[in-house]
């Protein structure tokens, strides 16, 4: 049996500042190679849409520390890892083609994987759960944002909550959970821009105020007038150091990501108010949404995600999600979208063809 060929883009250039996608530099290069043929308890799976997620950037930053990382860094040689939906094609496990798996695939068009690393998905179109919220709200982003909310800080519904990067896949699902799920008492979203902060009220925050605004230094502050109990970060920089200025005492930091040094890793913005934590006794813990995994929550989280869903008390819309149809070469330009501020909830790529 001949093995399947497919194109994959390769880590040829670990980045220290921002990817670069042409010239001699370039961070990817596009290969082709012929895979071997599934051996006992495998599949070839077929990539159909690519998960898009901050984190990559922290995979691939060059000369990074490996010891230091959460996971298995990606090195220069290796395909460009990434979540999929993906079609089964070839089976030698109990997984029937065409079945649909979520597998870490890579920037990939065909990949041979275990079938234990499979998770098989059975889309609902009938309440509007489609193949690509396996990979958004009922996938990563969305479990990060129930555990990051309710487990690891434990948000309660006489809590207010501030969400950093509130347009975005995950920090658009805590905004819903902390106010249809745990009922807070007040839900207030930081995004960029007029549209998504539009958007992000009508995800049921109370208030979203626009980081690109002159004065949003002072819109913040009165959106937090008495100080609040939950901030969810999931920006860093500038924008933490300034939460740290609004958390009541005892106040609680799920710090979840800083995106807006993912790029500026070799020279990040840093934290000023760090005397805020000490005064105020603040309690900031970070976490990986992995952790939920380990511990075997994720199960019971999806279950609750999905009745609410039902309910009609979390939405997965088509506004939810940037579902950006993509040539197999232009996959790196897609994924750049996640830096450019260029999505609206999930940023996934369609493969075309």
């Amino acid at each position: 049996m001949s093995g399947q060929k497919t194109r994959q883009w390769i880590l040829a250039n670990p980045p220290e500042m921002d990817p670069v996608l042409s010239g001699d530099n370039a961070t990817f290069t596009l290969e082709t190679k012929t895979l071997s043929p599934p051996k006992p308890r495998q599949v070839l799976v077929k990539s159909l849409y690519l998960s898009n997620d901050p984190a990559q950037r922290a995979w691939i930053q060059k000369d990074q520390d490996p010891e230091r990382l959460y996971t298995t860094p990606v090195v220069k040689g290796d395909v460009m890892r990434a979540f999929g939906v993906c079609e089964v094609v070839e089976s030698n496990s109990d997984l029937k083609k065409g079945q649909l798996v979520v597998a870490t695939t890579g920037w990939s068009e065909y990949e041979v994987v275990d079938a234990k690393d499979c998770r098989a998905i059975q889309p609902d179109e009938s309440v509007g759960i489609r193949p690509t919220h396996f990979i958004g709200a009922l996938g990563g982003p969305g479990l990060t944002a129930y555990y990051g909310l309710i487990d690891v800080v434990g948000t309660k519904a006489e809590d207010a909550v501030v969400v950093s990067g509130a347009a975005g896949a995950t920090g658009s699902m805590v905004v819903q959970i902390a106010k249809h799920i745990v009922g807070c008492k007040k839900v207030i979203g930081i995004a960029g821009g007029t549209k998504k902060c539009k958007w992000v009220e009508s995800l049921g925050a109370d208030v979203c105020v626009d980081y690109k605004s002159p004065d949003f230094k002072e819109q913040l502050c009165k959106a937090t007038e008495g100080f609040v109990e939950v901030y969810f970060d999931n920006v860093g920089g500038e924008i933490l150091d300034l939460m740290l200025t609004r958390m009541k005492r005892y106040g609680r930091i799920s710090a979840c990501g800083a995106i807006s040094n993912y790029n500026k890793i070799g020279d990040p913005v840093g934290v000023k108010n760090w005397m805020q934590i000490v005064m105020n006794r603040l309690e900031v813990k970070g976490f990986i949404v992995t952790d939920a995994v380990v511990a075997g929550k994720t199960g019971a989280m999806l279950q609750r995600m999905v009745q609410a869903i039902k309910e009609g008390k979390l939405k997965i819309g088509s506004e939810t999600e940037t579902v950006v149809p993509t040539k197999f070469e232009d996959i790196p330009k897609t994924w750049m979208m996640l830096f450019e501020g260029g999505n609206q909830g999930k940023l996934v790529t369609a493969i075309k063809g």
